[in-house]
């Protein structure tokens, strides 16, 4: 794999790079948050792992930055920073997982790799439809009769899946998995409070509602009869 490390800690930097290079990637190097957006939004990488707190810019302004540009590359961030805000500020930015230093390396190798074993999205299937909602992927746009929605990264994934499993019910548990690569319940209403935001930008206005609750079981979007 073609891995981006950007860190400014060079004795972490060093490490890892090191790890990683012993287990066969090829690693480039940044240690400053410009030089890190300059290679993540110029080249193409498999995994990109992110130093959140960096010099000039921080790891969530260049996640946010590439999401916004369309590049979907898997990003793993690093940070000393582990309270539960601090994750999901992390993964709301739209990051993919999320490690809290100090860590195991073999972790942290299991989890690159976790992440370059996700599908990449099929050049067949760029754009989603249900009804007069469609999302286009390579654009990262989502409009619905012509008008443009404006969605949040977590809030355009948590859609892409839906769509991508139209008429078909999905649970809660499927969404905390698939959008927020939860394996675990975090009790919190993090699901409900997405749902509606993004049931707010895409059915309100609107004649007909595309995303429905199905009580006791989860979400389904479908066109309407």
């Amino acid at each position: 794999m073609k891995i981006l490390l950007v860190e400014d800690d060079r004795e972490t930097a060093d490490y890892v790079a090191q790890g990683l290079t012993e287990a066969g990637h090829v690693m480039d190097t940044a240690a400053t948050g410009k030089e890190g957006l300059f290679l993540a939004a110029g080249e193409a990488y498999d995994v990109i792992i992110l130093d959140r707190m960096l010099p000039g810019l921080d790891g969530i302004g260049i996640v946010r930055t590439i999401r916004a540009a369309g590049i979907g590359t898997p990003v793993l961030m690093l940070t000393t920073r582990g309270g539960v805000a601090d994750r999901v500020s992390g993964l709301e930015a739209g990051a993919d997982d999320y490690l809290v230093k100090p860590f195991a390396f073999a972790e942290l190798q299991a989890r690159v790799n976790a992440l370059a074993r996700r599908p990449a999205v099929s050049g067949e299937a760029t754009v989603l439809r249900v009804a007069d909602l469609e999302m286009d992927l390579i654009r990262r746009s989502v409009t619905r009769a012509g008008k443009r929605i404006e969605l949040q990264p977590r809030e355009f994934r948590l859609l892409e899946y839906l769509l991508r499993h139209a008429e078909q019910v999905v649970t809660r548990t499927m969404l905390l998995e698939a959008v927020w690569d939860f394996h675990f319940d975090p009790q919190t209403n993090v699901v409900e409070t997405h749902i509606s935001r993004v049931r707010g930008k895409i059915d309100r206005g609107f004649p007909a509602e595309l995303i429905h609750t199905v009580r006791g079981a989860g979400y389904v979007i479908r066109a309407p009869d």
